[in-house]
């Protein structure tokens, strides 16, 4: 099929029902999660340490890398997530800043080749940043996606599309279940969930395990393997529209498939400036 051919016409995509697969040339395989905080006194200076050096040395300038976006989450937007405390191994205001980044496809072992010694490496050279803290870095495998419309933003778009807000949700089976029956629960909700929402994607994501070799600073989550990640990309502030989150969220622990065990709402930062610094704590 030519590129003529192939991009001719919008797509009609049946809203809100999961996609698993797509075909495309360009599709995303997996993805790495940050979740940090500056120390308390350094946030102006971590926060342009990280957007003007480490968000391109630590990961955009590696191969198949393909794009990334950087997030915050002030003071309301920490007060908001739930469930309080979250059943995660951080309290539930532990982390102001989170980053997302898309690997090809087919690549992530060796993007991960890459980026495991060239963060050890910048660390050596002096390029890195002692004063913050991690809480939950991980990588995760794509594993589906729905949209709310039938001609959206694709997924592959969505960290350049530059969406105001973000919601993660990590997301596990309840007693008895399985990450199939939450995923099946999921596909019967989100199409009237969706419908009308300021939620233009949700995606859903698999833990991968890091290297043994990563970063000391880097925790390691006991749990990871239970639990999915789910980003959603909002357009406005998550706050504007947080009940249906909080009800999304009951109601999946009402089913019996599963439950939320962290929700949490961000902005996107304003890329070259310190908005937002003075509002985390």
């Amino acid at each position: 099929m030519t590129a003529e051919e192939r991009y001719a016409a919008p797509v009609a995509l049946e809203p809100g029902r999961i996609i698993r697969t797509i075909d495309e040339p360009i599709r995303v395989g997996s993805l790495l999660w940050v979740f940090t905080d500056p120390h308390e006194g350094h946030e102006r200076a971590y926060n342009r340490w990280y957007e003007r050096d480490h968000y391109y040395a630590g990961c955009m300038i590696g191969a198949s890398n393909f794009a990334g976006s950087r997030w915050v989450a002030t003071r309301r937007h920490k007060d908001a997530r739930f469930p309080d405390p979250p059943d995660m191994p951080f309290p539930r205001d532990a982390g102001s800043y989170a980053c997302v980044y898309y690997v090809l496809d087919g690549c992530h072992e060796d993007w991960l080749e890459w980026s495991t010694p060239q963060a050890n490496w910048l660390y050596t050279v002096d390029r890195g940043f002692q004063s913050r803290t991690h809480y939950n870095t991980g990588t995760y495998a794509y594993a589906w996606r729905a949209y709310r419309d039938p001609d959206p933003v694709p997924l592959e778009l969505a960290l350049d599309h530059r969406y105001p807000g973000l919601v993660a949700l990590w997301v596990e089976p309840s007693a008895g279940a399985a990450h199939a029956d939450v995923d099946a629960w999921f596909d019967a909700e989100l199409p009237a969930w969706l419908d009308g929402s300021p939620v233009a994607t949700v995606s859903s994501w698999s833990y991968l395990p890091l290297r043994d070799d990563k970063a000391d600073f880097v925790p390691d989550d006991p749990s990871g393997a239970r639990r999915s990640l789910q980003l959603h990309f909002v357009e406005g502030d998550p706050l504007d529209s947080w009940d249906s989150h909080r009800d999304l969220a009951a109601r999946l622990d009402a089913s019996g498939a599963g439950r939320v065990v962290f929700a949490a709402p961000f902005v996107a930062t304003v890329v070259g400036t310190d908005r937002y610094v003075d509002e985390i704590w």
